[in-house]
């Protein structure tokens, strides 16, 4: 199952459509947070399930702040990361997930992206298709490869 994953879009399409459009077919979307009011027209655009968190500019959302999903069997932590100083380091965020019995927690925040593995725990950020802060400032999502009783696998893309 093909899972794109994208963060911080701050309410700006321009780039979540492009990365969309490069994407397709995929089969699930999951947003970590500040979509901005934005997460009606990104079900739409996607048009497969999606999972939408609210992150810290998500002011008067109904979205979760965070969610737990189940894709091809593997559990997934979704948080938008803030609540777990993110900022300073991605400890705090990968014991969250793994208290929640998840084998992976897909985060924001930063606007960096990132995949690695702590504490047992795969931890990706998909950085920012709006305001990327990691050198280089490219727009980045992640696209990942899920399949029953396989490991994982992830890629960082750029625009």
């Amino acid at each position: 199952m093909k899972v794109l994953i994208v963060s911080d879009t701050h309410g700006k399409d321009e780039n979540l459509e492009r990365a969309v459009y490069q994407e397709v077919p995929f089969d699930y979307l999951i947003h970590c947070g500040d979509v901005e009011g934005r997460e009606i027209f990104i079900e739409a655009l996607a048009e497969c399930p999606c999972c939408i968190v609210a992150g810290n500019n998500d002011f008067f959302s109904d979205l979760p702040r965070e969610d737990v999903v189940e894709i091809e069997g593997h559990r997934i932590f979704v948080t938008h990361g803030h609540l777990y100083g993110v900022s300073m380091t991605a400890e705090g965020v990968a014991d969250a997930a793994a208290a929640r019995d998840c084998e992976a927690v897909f985060f924001g925040h930063t606007h960096k992206p990132v995949i690695e593995k702590k504490n047992g725990v795969l931890v990706i950020n998909p950085g920012s298709l709006s305001f990327p802060r990691q050198e280089g400032r490219r727009p980045s999502y992640v696209v990942m490869d899920l399949e029953k009783g396989e490991e994982p696998m992830a890629e960082i893309e750029y625009l």
